[in-house]
């Protein structure tokens, strides 16, 4: 079998057009976004010229179907407000390249998956999490975005395209390609990561209420400060998390809510994200009690009135291990002594496909350790070098199962 480099980052850039920022190549491709619903269509033409059957599911999740029971490949095409033009995209670009040249070359078939809303505008790798089972469209459909808008009427500007449900029966295993998204192979000058297991992520909302006042009369001994609490509760709780945590364990405030959001006014509540990530199920666990329990003594202390959202989450998922032996031994063939095997500490869509069937995941490195962002990039040369190590790899992760 036979990649075909050229047509492969040929199809990569004509994919970062869609949505393009005008900033580097960065894109703006938010699920169910018009720039979204268009590159889903461009994908499933490609599909079909590759020779593949294209169905959009209920949701909006697109499959390239080879005939009969295939191996399955891919990721996602849908973006962070302000994305690199690599995230999801190069899983899904790969798998469609490997797919082709294995059917040209008369090879194991292979399927092509691009999940919908795997960036988590309304949850957690939503569109994987529908197919896998692990989320109930119901409950799915009253998700909403930090607008307001929910799940359910997002979805509905491609209901020309929904279709039925596809059966996870008809693939043997799942493998993603993905760029690592941290700084670890580019800074080692590695060309390949192998991913071990992905990481578990526990995310809720905080909000903290106090009492709304001038901030020119009110005198600082008397103010019940919705910031300046969430400050104190963000320093309390970086010191009581030392003694939980690893090295990789990670915790996040990245979305803040003030109210009222005026400059002469001491803001009276803030509602606030806390998100939270590790490998293991019970540190996790002793993390949320460090949090919450955090959060309660500093809001008692400050005179605040504190509530929880509910969590969403994922647990830790360990990779398979015969797609895992495949992926490495095609990377030490290709480029000994420039691999790895990692952890994943970013969520993934493998993490939702493992519940249903052998799921696997290879990483080419980031420069810089960059995503999420415009600066977003990746060596091309690294970029070919992931997809010779995938088409090396292919008989045997066929074989694996």
């Amino acid at each position: 079998m036979q990649v075909n480099g050229e047509r492969f980052l040929k199809d990569l850039h004509a994919l970062r057009q869609f949505g393009a920022s005008g900033v580097g190549k960065g894109v703006v491709r938010p699920a169910y976004s018009g720039a979204d619903i268009a590159a889903r269509e461009w994908l499933a033409g490609q599909m079909d010229a590759a020779g593949l059957e294209p169905r959009f599911d209920t949701v909006g999740n697109l499959f390239g179907l080879a005939p009969g029971r295939s191996l399955l490949m891919g990721s996602h095409s849908d973006s962070q407000p302000e994305g690199g033009w690599l995230d999801g995209a190069l899983g899904v670009v790969m798998a469609l390249e490997i797919a082709r040249a294995t059917q040209e070359a008369g090879g194991p078939a292979v399927s092509v998956a691009n999940f919908q809303d795997e960036e988590g505008r309304f949850g957690v790798t939503t569109g994987s999490a529908i197919w896998s089972g692990q989320l109930p469209l119901d409950k799915a459909d009253r998700l909403t975005d930090s607008a307001g808008v929910t799940f359910a009427d997002a979805r509905s500007a491609m209901a020309h395209l929904a279709g039925e449900p596809i059966d996870p029966a008809r693939f043997t295993g799942f493998v993603e390609c993905h760029i690592e998204q941290g700084p670890w192979l580019h800074e080692a000058g590695q060309a390949i990561g192998v991913v071990t297991d992905i990481v578990g992520i526990r995310d809720m909302t905080i909000t903290l209420e106090g009492e709304q006042n001038h901030a020119g009369t009110t005198p600082m001994h008397r103010r019940r400060d919705a910031f300046q609490v969430l400050s104190a509760f963000n320093t309390a709780l970086n010191d009581r998390l030392r003694n939980v945590v690893t090295p990789q364990s990670v915790w996040t405030i990245g979305h803040v809510d003030l109210h009222p959001g005026a400059h002469s006014i001491v803001p009276g509540r803030v509602t606030f994200s806390m998100q939270w990530r590790d490998g293991d199920t019970g540190r996790l666990k002793r993390m949320e009690d460090v949090i919450r329990q955090t959060a309660t003594e500093v809001a008692a202390e400050r005179g605040m009135a504190l509530s929880f959202s509910g969590m969403l989450g994922l647990e830790p998922v360990a990779m398979d291990r015969g797609l895992r032996a495949a992926l490495g031994a095609a990377a030490q063939d290709l480029v000994p002594g420039r691999w790895r095997e990692m952890q994943s500490g970013a969520l993934h869509d493998a993490t939702n496909v493992a519940a249903l069937m052998p799921a696997a995941m290879m990483f080419v490195p980031s420069i810089g350790g960059i995503s999420h962002a415009f600066a977003e990039d990746t060596d091309e040369a690294d970029l070919l070098t992931g997809l010779e190590v995938m088409a090396r790899a292919l008989p045997d992760l066929c074989k694996a199962h």
